[in-house]
């Protein structure tokens, strides 16, 4: 089987990694293997200590490319809803799958921030509103939109359904699903 990186970037609470599950489960269900990469699963068990530097967000960003490229590598579709702020940290992952021969995908799950901010699934936008939290990526600290990702999801406009689907055409399109 061939494994990919699929790699759904987008605001906290865009959707990323509801719409990740969504797809996981009808990949599996056509018997691909399938590794979800949590970016806060992630934090709490491989990249823990690591803060929200522009430095250590860089190195978080490495470190699940590194993974993501190995898992896609032996044939795992890897879907990493992991925000990425910054163009050069996922170029960087974007280049090592090249060079890998691994196939990469850049997915901008493009939510605005308004949405973003009333969904608040985890509470960040009211802690940073409070003043509670500051350096919330699109709000205090900076996101640099995907210029030409591979898809680009608007998730306040279609269910998450319609989402994974139009996420499974492109794998279908390019001969990964």
């Amino acid at each position: 089987m061939t494994g990919a990186t699929i790699w759904l970037t987008g605001l906290p609470s865009a959707g990323k990694t509801t719409i990740a599950y969504e797809l996981a489960d009808r990949l599996r269900a056509e018997g691909h293997r399938v590794e979800v990469l949590d970016g806060d699963e992630i934090r709490t068990f491989l990249t823990a200590g690591l803060g929200f530097s522009r430095e250590d967000r860089h190195t978080n960003v490495q470190r699940i490319g590194y993974l993501a490229d190995l898992l896609s590598r032996n044939g795992v579709k890897t879907l990493v809803p992991v925000i990425a702020p910054y163009a050069d940290s996922r170029e960087a992952v974007r280049k090592r799958h090249m060079a890998s021969g691994t196939a990469y995908l850049e997915v901008h799950v493009a939510t605005p921030v308004e949405v973003c901010s009333e969904r608040d699934v985890k509470g960040l936008y009211a802690k940073q509103a409070a003043g509670e939290i500051s350096g919330l990526t699109g709000v205090d600290d900076p996101y640099e939109e995907p210029e030409s990702p591979d898809l680009r999801i608007e998730s306040h406009t279609q269910s998450v359904q319609e989402s994974a689907a139009a996420l499974h055409a492109l794998l279908t399109e390019r001969g990964l699903a």
